[in-house]
C-alpha cells in the first residue's frame, strides 16, 4: 500500500486543475486570468496626479463654457461700464435739447421784441409770440424725441452700440448667435424701458436695474431677454 505523499494523511493524490487542493486553477491559453468582484484597474503610485481629462469619482463633467459661442465666450460687460455708456449719452442728449430749446426760445423772443406796446394789436401781438414760442419748444422736444429713438434704436440694431457704448468699450449683440441684435431685437430692447418711462420713469429705472438680478450670469435686463440681446464688452481685436 503506498501513502505517496507523506503530509497527505490519506494518501490521496488531489485532482488536477481544481482550487483549493493546492494547486492553482489552470485557464485556457491567452486568456487572462479573471479575478472576483471588479477589474482590477492599474495601481497609481502613491501621490501621483491623475492622468490629464480625467474625471474624479462622482464629478459630473464639466459644462463648455461661451454660452454656445464658438472659441469661447465673450466677457459679460460690467454694470459700471453700462451706467457709464447711460450718462454720456444722457449728458449729449440733454446738451442738445438745451441748445436746441434755447434757440427756439430766442427765437420767440424775437418776435415778441417786434410788438409794439403802443399798439392795439399789442395784447394780440404778445400772444402769437408766445404760442409760436410754445410751438417752437414742442417742436424741438417732438423732433429729439423722434432722434433719440432713431439714435438708440438703428444704432444699437446697425452698429451694436449708441456713442456712449462705444466710447466705454461695450456693444450690444444677439444673444444666440453673438451678431448685432438686427432691427426687431434692437426695437424691442428700446421700446420696453420707453414703456416704463410712462409709470412716472419709475419702470424705466427698474428696466435699467433688472440685469442686477439676473441669475443667468449674463446680466441681461428684462429688455435684454425680451430682445434676445446682451452687453458685452467689446474685444480688442
Amino acid at each position: 500500500m503506498s501513502f505517496g505523499d507523506p503530509n497527505n494523511p490519506y494518501g490521496q493524490q488531489p485532482p488536477q486543475g481544481q482550487p483549493g487542493y493546492g494547486h492553482p486553477q489552470q485557464t485556457p491559453q491567452g486568456v487572462p486570468p479573471q479575478g472576483y468582484g471588479y477589474p482590477q484597474q492599474p495601481a497609481q503610485p502613491y501621490g501621483a496626479y491623475p492622468e490629464q481629462g480625467a474625471q474624479p469619482y462622482g464629478a459630473y463633467p464639466q459644462q463648455p463654457s461661451g454660452y454656445g459661442f464658438p472659441g469661447g465666450g465673450p466677457t459679460v460687460a460690467s454694470m459700471g461700464r453700462r451706467f457709464g455708456a447711460r450718462v454720456i449719452d444722457g449728458v449729449a442728449f440733454t446738451v442738445i435739447y438745451i441748445v436746441l430749446g434755447l434757440i427756439g426760445v430766442a427765437g420767440s423772443f424775437s418776435a415778441a421784441s417786434d410788438c409794439d406796446p403802443g399798439s392795439t394789436t399789442y395784447d394780440s401781438c404778445m400772444n402769437d409770440a408766445t404760442s409760436d414760442m410754445m410751438g417752437s419748444v414742442g417742436a424741438v422736444f417732438g423732433v429729439l424725441a423722434v432722434v433719440g429713438l432713431l439714435y438708440e434704436w438703428l444704432m444699437t440694431a446697425l452698429v451694436g452700440g449708441t456713442l456712449g457704448k462705444l466710447a466705454v468699450g461695450i456693444r450690444v449683440i444677439d444673444a444666440e448667435t453673438g451678431q448685432k441684435p438686427g432691427i426687431g431685437g434692437a426695437f424691442i430692447r428700446w421700446i420696453i424701458p420707453m414703456v416704463g418711462a410712462l409709470a412716472c420713469g419709475i419702470g424705466q429705472l427698474l428696466v435699467y436695474l433688472s440685469p442686477f438680478w439676473d441669475k443667468s450670469g449674463r446680466q441681461q435686463g428684462w429688455h435684454d431677454k425680451a430682445g434676445k440681446t446682451m452687453v458685452i464688452q467689446r474685444s480688442n481685436n
